[in-house]
C-alpha cells in the first residue's frame, strides 16, 4: 500500500497537487446576495483551503474562515497576495495581488463597485489559474 507525503508538492506541475474548483463570478456573486454575504465565507475558506492544499503555503481555509469572521476586511488583501503568489511561483506575473484589496477598500461601498471589481479581478485570477493546470468549468 503506498502512503501520501505530507511534503507539498511543487505547484504547476500538473496533476502532482490538488488543483482548485473553478467558480462562477455570477454564481458567486448571486449566492453572496441570496445568503446576505454568508456565501463570501464559504468562498473564503474554500478558496484557501484549495491553494494550501496545492502550494502547501498561505493560510488554509481554517485561518481564512476565522480571519472572514472577525476581521473580513484584511482578506482583502491576503487573498489576491495569495492568488498572485500562485503565479509567482510558476515564474509568472501576478495578475493580482495586495494591492488589489486597495479596490474593495477604497470603493467598497460606493454601491459596492470596488467589491465587484475586487471580487472579478481576483476569482478571474485564480479561476485562470486553476485552468492553466487543467480544471474544467
Amino acid at each position: 500500500m503506498t502512503q501520501m507525503s505530507d511534503t507539498p508538492i511543487a505547484p504547476g506541475q500538473p496533476g502532482a497537487a490538488p488543483i482548485g474548483q473553478i467558480r462562477s463570478n455570477g454564481t458567486c456573486i448571486l449566492l453572496a446576495i441570496v445568503t446576505l454575504g454568508i456565501y463570501t465565507i464559504v468562498w473564503s475558506y474554500k478558496t484557501h483551503d484549495e491553494m494550501k492544499k496545492h502550494s502547501g503555503t498561505g493560510l488554509g481555509g481554517g485561518l481564512a474562515l476565522v480571519l472572514a469572521l472577525f476581521v473580513g476586511f484584511v482578506l482583502y488583501f491576503v487573498t489576491p497576495n495569495e492568488v498572485g503568489g500562485l503565479y509567482e511561483r510558476r515564474g509568472q506575473a501576478k495578475p493580482v495581488s495586495a494591492t488589489t484589496g486597495l479596490w474593495a477598500l477604497l470603493l467598497g461601498w460606493f454601491f459596492f463597485v470596488g467589491l465587484f471589481v475586487w471580487f472579478i479581478k481576483t476569482n478571474n485570477a485564480i479561476n485562470e489559474y486553476w485552468r492553466s493546470l487543467g480544471a474544467t468549468d
